[in-house]
């Protein structure tokens, strides 16, 4: 399975599983994945989830292979399994947990945007590279990143695409604390036992209260993202960007006005 996923105790863990593909993630990993948060919903047994990867790697995003075969015609971005996903972790009503060991790329990085608590071993290594694929943010990270690291960093990681470490994600206020790769699982799953133990309801209205002032412009911005997302898709800028990517050579964006 690419996706473990179980309930002990409390917890749905999520656990990226294709560590001989970096734990890039295809369509059907998403839909696992959405359909498991979907079920936790209604699921009285489950109060609190925790996301994880491998401790080499949390997750390269997205198998391009794969994303280019179910890439999204005009007016499906909402039929895409990722997009299920996302709506999933972002509505979620019940605390999500993120551990990032290793590569968080791309998705692996906006998604951490979406979730309560979030904790990166000491080798996490953090990136965005939407505009080196001829692309665009998305799942409202343009906005998320900007309210959580303030505008000059946001717009370096967003605009280079450039790396950065477990220690400068902590800076920024990305992630909430670095520890020793081999504590890291440990602790977040003390931390999801903590939320467990905890009054759910309490939890719940606590989660809302702290969502609410920013449910409207999250949703406006992921609508926004998803259109400009969809149109970059067929752009000569992506089509460089990806053909560069599976020839392994250097794209050539000069070309380009």
């Amino acid at each position: 399975m690419e996706i473990l996923s179980s309930i002990n105790d409390g917890i749905l863990t999520l656990e990226f599983n294709r560590p001989e593909r970096k734990n890039a993630i295809t369509a059907a990993m998403y839909q696992t994945m959405a359909d498991a948060l979907n079920d936790a919903e209604g699921n009285a047994d489950v109060r609190a989830i925790l996301i994880v990867g491998k401790p080499e790697i949390f997750t390269a995003g997205n198998d391009l292979e794969d994303f280019m075969k179910n890439a999204p015609t005009s007016g499906a971005i909402e039929d895409r399994s990722v997009y299920k996903f996302m709506m999933a972790l972002s509505g979620s009503t019940k605390p999500v947990v993120a551990a990032v060991s290793g590569n968080a790329v791309g998705i692996g990085t906006t998604l951490l945007m979406h979730c309560d608590l979030v904790y990166a071993a000491d080798n996490a290594k953090f990136s965005m590279p939407f505009v080196q694929l001829g692309l665009c943010p998305e799942f409202a990270s343009s906005l998320l990143l900007t309210q959580i690291a303030g505008y000059p960093r946001a717009a370096e990681k967003l605009m280079l695409g450039e790396a950065f470490g477990a220690q400068e994600a902590l800076e920024m206020g990305l992630i909430s604390k670095v520890l020793p790769v081999e504590e890291l699982r440990a602790f977040a799953e003390g931390q999801a036992a903590k939320l467990v133990a905890l009054p759910a309801s309490s939890i719940r209205v606590t989660k809302e209260l702290m969502k609410a002032a920013r449910k409207a412009p999250v949703s406006d911005a992921i609508a926004a993202e998803n259109k400009h997302f969809g149109a970059m898709l067929s752009s000569p800028e992506a089509r460089e960007a990806f053909m560069a990517f599976f020839q392994k050579r250097k794209p050539d964006f000069k070309q380009f006005a």
